[in-house]
């Protein structure tokens, strides 16, 4: 049966359910029909056996006469037969004929016991119900102390119950017909949407479009637009608008896919969906501006390298020709070291979450004192001062992680502000989330260029010369990675992160 279509499978089991439920409605309904019937006979019987036994011990001689007998127990003639305390028959309804009723268990207690009761028996071919019920000695006569038998016929409750029987039967196979036919139907509609859910994911795995949704629609142009933004970046900052954009366009596609989706299981499916495929678009489209990025940054570096190694295979060894590529080794060494870095934060990212005991990965969760991070990050620039307020800044993360981050932004701060001008790291703990701030006394960063800050291989106009480019986007990444945040203003940039349960800070 698991190899039928779901549709099949859903009117089998709707017909059969149908089916017992027809059935066990009409077997039920069979009893009590026949229960009443049958409870209607004995009444029948019972009430005719009192009026034989009234008469006897009233008027005794009219018991033997003819006629008196007779009498109809439902729809048949009543057989009755009266015997003396012997056993031998002293009268006899005309309904018996020539018959004579056979002397059973309920005609003999009622003769030896003077205990009434029923009885099922056959005259020949023909089923009977029997009452039977001793008579008394009151008034004398040949029957005083003798029983009364009384009989039906019980073919007519088989005439009745036959056909309904017959009615119940063919009730129910057409109501599992019908309930079939009616489950075909129906889950034929209700997997309409399924189907061309399936067929509309059969030609996105066939065709490879990025831009192509489920439901018959296509993404926004905003990923598109941030794939060739990331493609043709020539600038350092174009890769990281192109990230923007890619954000952009696959929050926008959501968004479209969940407004054309209906409110049932199917358009929360579709919706669903549509928002996985495009975050993976978005996904390819940051790797794309990644390697592209990655490419371009290197490129520069790599060719300064490959002129001066040109320049002294030529002219030979020179101070200032082996000065600029060792400049250059050293530059792309700290360029693929923050690439690396920065590609382990976005494998990591999603969120920080505590790793479980036993894990590979359970060192990265170990609880954090900011205070005692900024003082050890401090130790490596004289230039660097920390200052602690509030409560006690509590975190669980990657120690490795925060201190590389924090050490970014020193060294930003070293990079950029006034040259020999002090650095303060300010440490502050909240009631929810502690704060790393660095600062310098420098003019810092204007609204615009804070908001750009981030960015991959951003760098203000007129900024100095070193670094990667990509110092800022790795503390963003490891902040949200340990579901924090990372802000700039003015000259002072800040790490939000959210505060640990003090029970499990380690001890002072």
């Amino acid at each position: 049966m698991s190899r039928l279509p779901l549709r099949m499978r859903v009117a089998l089991a709707a017909a059969l359910a149908i089916l017992i439920a027809v059935a066990l409605l009409g077997a039920a309904a069979l009893a009590l029909v026949d229960r009443q019937l049958d409870r209607s006979l004995d009444d029948g019987l019972r009430d005719r056996a009192v009026e034989v036994a009234r008469l006897a011990a009233t008027t005794p001689r009219l018991v033997t006469a003819a006629g008196v007998l007779e009498g109809r127990v439902g729809t048949s003639a009543a057989y009755v037969q009266i015997v003396d305390d012997q056993g031998r028959i002293v009268a006899r309804s005309g309904a018996l004929g020539g018959r004579v009723l056979p002397a059973g268990r309920a005609l003999r207690r009622a003769l030896n016991e003077r205990v009434s009761g029923f009885e099922d028996v056959r005259l020949g071919d023909e089923p009977l119900r029997v009452y039977a019920a001793p008579l008394g000695v009151v008034g004398g006569g040949a029957a005083a102390g003798g029983a009364v038998a009384v009989a039906g016929t019980t073919a007519s409750i088989e005439q009745i119950t036959g056909p309904l029987r017959t009615l119940v039967l063919i009730a129910a196979l057409l109501a599992a017909a019908l309930a079939g036919l009616l489950a075909v139907l129906l889950t034929r509609r209700a997997l309409r949407p399924l189907t061309r859910l399936t067929d509309d994911a059969e030609a996105i795995a066939r065709t490879g479009d990025p831009q192509r949704r489920l439901g018959g629609r296509r993404a926004n142009g905003g990923a598109a637009d941030a794939g060739a933004g990331a493609t043709g970046a020539g600038a350092a900052g174009a890769g990281a608008t192109g990230a923007s954009a890619a954000g952009a366009g696959a929050t926008g596609a959501s968004a479209a896919g969940a407004a054309g989706a209906g409110d049932d299981e199917i358009g929360r499916l579709t919706a669903t969906l549509n928002a996985m495929l495009d975050s993976l678009a978005a996904a390819r489209v940051r790797e794309r501006r990644f390697v592209d990025d990655a490419s371009h940054e290197l490129r520069t570096p790599l060719t300064a390298l490959r002129g001066n190694a040109a320049y002294v295979a030529r002219h030979g060894a020179d101070a200032d020709a082996l000065a600029d590529i060792e400049a250059d080794a050293a530059r792309m060494a700290a360029l693929l070291d923050d690439l690396l870095a920065l590609a382990r934060e976005d494998a990591a990212g999603g969120g920080f979450t505590t790793p479980t005991p036993g894990d590979p990965i359970a060192a990265a969760g170990e609880p954090l004192d900011l205070a005692e991070l900024a003082r050890a990050v401090a130790a490596d620039h004289p230039r660097a001062t920390v200052t602690a307020e509030g409560g006690r800044a509590l975190v669980r993360g990657d120690r490795a992680a925060l201190e590389r981050a924090l050490r970014n932004l020193v060294e930003n701060a070293e990079r950029h502000g006034p040259a020999g001008g002090p650095v303060a790291i300010a440490v502050a703990g909240g009631a929810r989330s502690a704060r790393l701030s660095v600062s310098d006394t420098g003019a810092g960063l204007t609204p615009e260029q804070a908001a750009r800050a981030f960015q991959r291989f951003w760098r203000a106009e007129g900024a100095a010369a070193g670094g990667s480019g990509l110092g800022l986007a790795i503390v963003r990444a490891t902040a949200e990675r340990h579901g924090g945040s990372a802000s700039a203003a003015g000259a002072t940039f800040t790490i939000e992160l959210p505060r640990a349960d003090p029970a499990a800070a380690p001890a002072r």
